[in-house]
């Protein structure tokens, strides 16, 4: 598969690279400069080191103080000025508390005259938390029941506002009469600001009932505290926010497709809001590529089949792996015996589920190179161990951090 596996890899990493928050956040900065006053620079998420980076440079000495979350190993350095914190994701732990509480201190009493600078990325929801009426191992707990169920990011994020006296809104509460202008690298499909990072500045549009009727749908039993939590309704506007969406999986669609173009294949870009079970995305997905191969539509070959969006894996065995490398080795199902063709699925912030790697890739002949080694793909992905398999045949795409997070990049490569 080398010819048209290395293409893959060029269109994934060209893609990833223009959706890097660092020129997105500088652009923004110059064309809009922000109003006189002090600056309090807050960033959160995988990508909010690189956000805050940028954002310095820009500003320089216009920033009084700030702060940087992060997830572990996503901080490349110190940055002038600026307190740097690496916490836990997808999980919150201690650190993401304490980390928050640093910024509720330093955020507090401030003025009219003075912006914060709310810079978010995804994974700020984990990052970023101050539990309303839980401990730690409770707000732990129940992420990793709300993570492993199936439900999509708005409805864990739902329920994760409701619980927080950051999120939903509140961030921005605390800070008035300050104004914050906050500027966003979506992960969430359809760039809902009230969902990204779960809206810590942002007026909530969800409800304490949507939250309870989401904990219902998927069987999730709480505590007497919990239900108390949940009971208190977020904020519905907020006066002092301006919001402004500068990254999206859109946008790495559309460079997917151009750099495609560039190597000599017919793009499409079918979807940017993918949503489903990750083993059905790979069925889907191999179901095109099979139309491809005997019908030459829905585009002319050479192709690329181009989809954006992020997919769920409702976790019922033991194995290791994630949503993107779940749906490449389904999708090596369909696609088994099939010649020039290669199937790619990568988180663009270079993490996929609690793994080293960013997602998968495989072509017509992974299913049965799995087979000469006695593994049975189907109940491999029974048992949720993609990333075993996937890295017996070399199927595994590791980039490592990549300072940005923008949902995933799902794509067919056909010849």
């Amino acid at each position: 598969m080398s010819d048209v596996k290395d293409d893959a890899l060029k269109i994934v990493n060209y893609a990833i690279r223009k959706s890097l928050p660092d020129e997105a956040v500088r652009a923004y900065l110059e064309r809009n400069p922000l109003p006189a006053g002090r600056v309090i620079l807050i960033a959160i998420g995988k990508a909010a080191w690189n956000m805050a980076k940028a954002a310095k440079d820009v500003l320089g000495k216009r920033v009084a103080f700030g702060i940087v979350i992060t997830k572990y190993e996503h901080s490349r350095g110190s940055i002038d000025g600026i307190e740097i914190y690496e916490a836990g994701h997808p999980v919150p732990d201690q650190r993401t508390l304490t980390a928050t509480e640093r910024v509720l201190q330093i955020t507090k009493d401030l003025r009219s005259h003075d912006t914060v600078l709310f810079l978010v990325s995804g994974g700020g929801s984990s990052l970023f938390e101050k539990p309303k009426g839980l401990t730690v191992n409770q707000l732990q707990e129940i992420t990793e029941k709300l993570l492993k169920c199936g439900a999509n990011i708005v409805e864990i994020n739902t329920v994760r506002k409701h619980l927080s006296l950051v999120k939903g809104g509140r961030f921005a509460q605390h800070v008035y009469p300050a104004r914050v202008v906050s500027l966003l690298l979506s992960d969430v499909l359809g760039d809902r600001p009230d969902s990204i990072a779960s809206g810590p500045a942002y007026p909530d549009s969800t409800t304490c009932s949507e939250a309870f009727n989401i904990l219902k749908r998927y069987g999730i039993e709480i505590d007497e505290n919990i239900k108390s939590a949940l009971s208190e309704e977020t904020p519905k506007r907020l006066r002092n926010v301006e919001t402004h969406v500068v990254g999206s999986v859109r946008i790495a669609c559309e460079k997917a497709a151009e750099v495609a173009g560039k190597l000599g294949y017919n793009a499409i870009v079918l979807t940017t809001s993918l949503n489903c079970e990750a083993k059905e995305a790979g069925k889907f997905l191999a179901s095109l590529v099979r139309e491809e191969v005997f019908y030459n539509r829905p585009i002319r070959k050479p192709c690329a089949i181009i989809m954006g969006g992020e997919t769920t894996v409702h976790v019922i065995g033991t194995g290791k792996g994630g949503r993107n490398q779940e749906l490449a080795l389904s999708a090596s199902i369909g696609i088994r015996g099939l010649a020039n063709v290669v199937v790619a699925s990568v988180g663009t912030d270079g993490t996929d589920g609690p793994t080293d790697a960013a997602g998968g890739i495989v072509d017509g002949r992974t299913y049965d190179i799995l087979k000469d080694m006695n593994i049975d793909v189907e109940e491999t992905l029974k048992n949720n161990d993609s990333y075993s398999a996937l890295w017996l045949c070399d199927g595994l795409v590791i980039t490592g951090p990549t300072g940005t997070n923008v949902n995933d990049l799902i794509l067919a490569l056909i010849k």
